[in-house]
């Protein structure tokens, strides 16, 4: 693995200001476009049909049994994050992605002021993962859809990350969008910053000039750090228990 602290690395080439400026104004003609393009597509989002969802779908939250009704906790939208789950193992072991997308999830008040609650839906029993959250310092509402989600993920893949949009519109509840995969980097902040360092994310991938380190293969392990979600180990360090009760931590 290449480290980029101390190899002799690849790197832009040296101009005078003005070459510099020049450049970056044509890239800014290209990113203007993209901006653009995805205002275009998320104009095209909200003309989306929906889908009825029942809203009496059971969920269990902070004080039990609640209803997906409730998780929008009296605001008109609600946006699901469902978290993957290994039941039964420890903190170490689970899921880096999930990890990585929920612990850049923090403010919400900006959310709830156009009327929209964040709340995530762990694919996994409640205590196991409250406890995890708790572990990883989050505060956003934490439920588990373990007994829901062949209904709530009706012809998609359980087990997997995904986010989903609803709209309710009095007791009635519709799903109105929904993402995974590379569609969950809208959770993140991460990596749209290092987008726009010289190295970008360092991932194989990527299109980079030669010399360029392309350390981190497109996958899971990339997330992860001596054999743990890298976001762990500052919790850890701050003396918090990553006993989640299974026996094995």
């Amino acid at each position: 693995m290449t480290d980029i602290m101390r190899d002799e690395l690849g790197s832009p080439k040296i101009v005078d200001r003005a070459t510099f400026q020049g450049e970056l104004d044509a890239l800014r003609v290209r990113e203007k476009a993209h901006t653009r393009e995805g205002d275009a597509i998320a104009a095209a989002r909200r003309r989306l049909p929906m889908v009825e969802v029942n809203g009496a779908t059971p969920l269990i939250g902070e004080r039990g049994p609640v209803t997906l009704l409730d998780a929008f906790e009296g605001r008109r939208m609600l946006i699901a994050y469902y978290f993957m789950w290994h039941t039964g193992h420890p903190a170490p072991e689970q899921c880096e992605g999930c990890t990585w997308d929920t612990s850049q999830v923090r403010e919400l008040s900006y959310i709830h002021s156009r009327d929209v609650t964040y709340a995530t839906f762990c694919q996994g029993p409640y205590e196991e993962s409250a406890r995890y959250r708790d572990f990883m310092g989050w505060e956003m509402p934490w439920y588990s859809a373990q007994a829901s989600l062949g209904t709530l993920l009706v012809g998609r893949r359980v087990g997997r990350m995904h986010i989903v949009c609803y709209l309710r519109q009095g007791s009635n509840v519709f799903e109105t969008y929904w993402t995974t995969s590379r569609g969950v980097e809208a959770m993140d902040n991460s990596f749209r910053l290092l987008d726009l360092t010289a190295y970008g994310r360092q991932e194989t991938w990527e299109d980079s000039p030669t010399g360029w380190p392309q350390q981190w293969e497109a996958n899971a392990e990339q997330l992860r750090t001596d054999g743990r979600p890298t976001a762990q180990w500052s919790r850890l360090k701050a003396g918090h228990s990553d006993d989640l009760g299974t026996g094995r931590h």
